[in-house]
């Protein structure tokens, strides 16, 4: 079996999966560097030698989080096809991916929400910026999402998050009031949640939710580049700050691994402070 054949099966067994479009986008580029470099040879051809050898000479000038990501993918590619059986030793499964130091993940204050909320002028972007906030969903889950999918009884959301795992997520009444205005002001018959602003009306697509998010940060005048997965942080960050049980930002937050979302623990500085007035 080439490299080619593998990775068709390998794809074709991640998209039943459930593996997000974006994530075997990102796959696929892995894929085309790794058959760039050692071409399109045998499956069993290949070494953990080899492997290692395309990992320093073609991931040398990466950042530890870039070429972890590398050899993620490798190691799956390979893992997968071990244990179909198309080869008898596995070359990736001593891989090991890079220590990385402690992310320090970005959010904004409480002050700078305001700001941006200034920042919103029309129905649609306020909408836009309260869902993001208020819920802490990805961009990737809200460019998704299609009116009937809220639920105005309850102010909740299904979405449907990494690997198609669906999870029930929340808005205040701010965000369902804005949500409310936005949908009444439209005049199109398209099912989508969110809408480019030219017609025809189409659903608004990753980049054009950035666009818009950056465009109300721009007016409101924050010294600092501002992104949807900033809100994202912001949202767990004040839950954090106003007392919230870690496993339920958890799976608010839709994470599988606790350790991820332990890390605004970290973040919270009004959490340390308050343990720090009550201790000492």
């Amino acid at each position: 079996m080439l490299l080619s054949e593998a990775w068709e099966r390998y794809q074709s067994d991640k998209k039943i999966e459930g593996y997000s479009p974006l994530t075997l986008k990102m796959y696929s580029f892995q894929y085309k560097l790794l058959k760039r470099y050692l071409g399109d040879i045998k499956i069993d051809e290949f070494t953990t030698e080899k492997l290692k050898q395309y990992l320093i000479e073609s991931g040398g000038h990466l950042k530890p989080s870039s070429l972890g990501h590398r050899i993620r993918f490798i190691k799956s590619l390979f893992k997968s096809i071990h244990e179909e059986g198309y080869i008898l030793k596995n070359p990736a499964a001593k891989l090991k991916e890079p220590k990385l130091g402690q992310r320090i993940l970005k959010f904004l204050s409480k002050y700078e929400i305001e700001h941006l909320r200034e920042g919103c002028h029309t129905p649609m972007e306020n909408a836009l910026f309260e869902f993001f906030y208020s819920t802490g969903c990805r961009i990737g889950e809200v460019a998704k999402l299609n009116r009937e999918d809220i639920n105005f009884m309850e102010n909740s959301v299904i979405v449907h998050g990494k690997g198609d795992k669906e999870r029930e997520v929340y808005f205040n009444i701010r965000c369902a009031i804005w949500l409310q205005r936005y949908l009444e002001k439209r005049d199109d018959d398209e099912p989508c949640l969110f809408v480019t602003e030219r017609n025809p009306k189409r659903r608004m697509s990753i980049d054009s939710l950035r666009y818009i998010i950056k465009r109300i940060s721009n007016r409101a005048g924050i010294k600092k580049t501002i992104h949807p997965h900033q809100l994202r942080h912001s949202y767990a960050t004040h839950m954090v700050d106003n007392g919230a049980p870690l496993d339920i930002i958890q799976s608010l937050l839709g994470h599988e691994k606790s350790e991820i979302t332990r890390i605004y623990a970290h973040l919270s500085g009004k959490l340390r402070h308050d343990f720090y007035s009550k201790y000492f």
